[in-house]
């Protein structure tokens, strides 16, 4: 039995118990949270100006901070409060000066958001990352498997230097920040991790494969598929567990994994465990604990408190863009089976923060919950309301019925004469009959969607897809430099975006005659 591992077993078993969130009460702790930021922003501009400190010694905190404070989206919060600590003001909406800021932009939006990573959010990443490695204890792993490297794609490690603060990716900023004791674990490394072409990272990383043993592998399902079948058309292998024969768990984040699921499968020597964390640019807010099998754990105790807000027209228009004055809810308030958007205040000085997520409950005792897409991921023309996660199972059902697998598509809606059409877009390499696709779609989100069924008859007119090879949206997301790392397809697109990804399929088709 291997020492180490039977060592670092121990050590994640015995911190076990202090996290054990069916021991906690999910509102008393996210008062508890509320409570420590206010006190933590008080002396801030932020807390100042909404007076943290009066509110805190409240006994209605938690009311009075959601009445006095707004909902913001990212642009209230960035022109009014994070352009300061941007340009190396202190104490602006968190005590200190911000030295890393995220570049985000949802899904391959153009434009890059810079989202505020303080050294008290790096800490709560780490505790919440270190949280989930301590879940492992309660599967079935040898010893072994603790002494197993761990492979992590993000972005680079060599973050920009603006004069007061880095940026970059921020999976960059916390491989950077990553402990001491870990670097034993981490692969890729600290040479390759801070490479920052895409291209040349994937290649270092394929000829260096066969000299790590790697057990865990975390990263966004598209890049990670990609890197997988290169090291093994690389290496001349059958599948990834010729390479790496202890793999036993990876886990994903940032988009549904339903539509992979087959495709992963196919690059695999044996099962292993897949396992889900929701880790944004703004704080690490879940992950899935032994036993919830499709369902994550909202970390409820971790410097970040959590509001939601019903997500229906009532405060989003058709657009997915807030509403004035929106209902918002508390973890107390929310009911299961019900959609809502996210917001966040954080100890990286976020506060009512929309972050564009949107989620359902399991339960809510337990904080359980289902990511089901994103606020401006959607499509409904006409009233039909279909969401992110009604097309991901949409499209896990056509690889199902089929044996293919599509790693990419997004959907659109366009005009169609006087009423609407939905459009779809498959990225595949395997062969399909597009108008076959599109039937049998239409077919799978009558079955899943009533609003859908209803609008189906009356307003949405046709339905077709378009297939494509699946190198198509790649490139595309490499011309908009959203390549590789944590960077995700949109499942929807519209307006500007829709318009950009049209002109790039045509071009594509006028340079290969199709």
């Amino acid at each position: 039995m291997p020492f180490l591992g039977s060592i670092i077993r121990k050590a994640y078993e015995l911190r076990q118990f202090p996290i054990d969130l069916n021991q906690i009460d999910p509102v008393r702790e996210q008062e508890k949270v509320l409570k420590k930021l206010l006190l933590r922003a008080q002396d801030t501009a932020f807390g100042e100006y909404y007076d943290f400190g009066i509110m805190a010694d409240n006994h209605d905190f938690v009311n009075l901070f959601r009445t006095r404070v707004p909902v913001h989206d990212y642009n209230a919060m960035f022109k009014k409060w994070w352009y300061r600590s941007l340009n190396g003001e202190p104490y602006v909406t968190w005590p200190g000066r911000v030295k890393y800021f995220a570049l985000t932009s949802g899904t391959a939006e153009a434009s890059s958001k810079h989202i505020p990573v303080t050294a008290d959010m790096l800490r709560a990443i780490q505790k919440a990352s270190i949280r989930q490695l301590i879940t492992t204890t309660k599967y079935d792993f040898p010893d072994e498997f603790y002494e197993k490297g761990i492979l992590m794609i993000g972005g680079s490690t060599h973050l920009q230097y603006n004069g007061t603060y880095y940026q970059g990716d921020l999976s960059g900023i916390t491989a950077k920040n990553i402990p001491f004791w870990f670097q034993h674990f981490y692969k890729p490394g600290r040479r390759i991790s801070r490479e920052n072409e895409w291209t040349v990272k994937l290649n270092e990383i394929v000829r260096s494969a066969r000299n790590w043993d790697i057990g865990i592998i975390v990263g966004v399902p598209a890049w990670i598929q990609i890197i997988m079948e290169k090291i093994i058309a690389h290496h001349g292998v059958q599948n990834i567990h010729d390479i790496w024969p202890n793999l036993s768990a990876y886990v994903h984040s940032g988009v549904s994994f339903e539509p992979y699921v087959r495709s992963f499968g196919k690059l695999l020597g044996r099962p292993i465990l897949y396992n889900e964390s929701y880790l944004a640019s703004e704080g690490y807010i879940a992950y899935q604990r032994p036993g919830n099998h499709k369902s994550m754990e909202m970390i409820l105790n971790n410097g970040i408190f959590f509001e939601f807000i019903p997500f229906n027209d009532d405060n989003f228009d058709s657009e997915g863009n807030l509403k004035s004055n929106p209902e918002t809810l508390t973890i107390g308030q929310v009911e299961t089976g019900k959609e809502y958007a996210l917001l966040l205040s954080t100890c990286a000085g976020a506060w009512r923060y929309l972050i564009g997520d949107t989620l359902k409950f399991i339960s809510r005792e337990r904080g359980e919950i289902v990511l089901t897409g994103r606020t401006k991921q959607f499509i409904s023309l006409c009233g039909e309301h279909v969401s992110q996660d009604n097309l991901n199972r949409a499209i896990g059902m056509l690889q199902e019925e089929f044996n293919i697998k599509i790693s990419e598509f997004t959907i659109t809606g366009i005009s169609y004469g006087n009423l609407f059409a939905h459009k779809w877009y498959l990225g595949t390499d395997d062969a399909i009959d597009p108008v076959l696709a599109a039937t049998r779609l239409d077919e799978y989100l009558k079955v899943l969607n009533d609003d859908y069924r209803v609008e189906r008859i009356e307003a949405i007119k046709n339905v077709s897809a378009e297939v494509l090879p699946l190198h198509v949206f790649h490139d595309w997301m490499k011309s908009l430099g959203k390549e590789g790392g944590a960077h995700k397809f949109p499942r929807a697109l519209k307006s500007a975006q829709r318009e950009h990804w049209e002109e790039y399929v045509e071009s594509y088709k006028i340079r290969t005659n199709r």
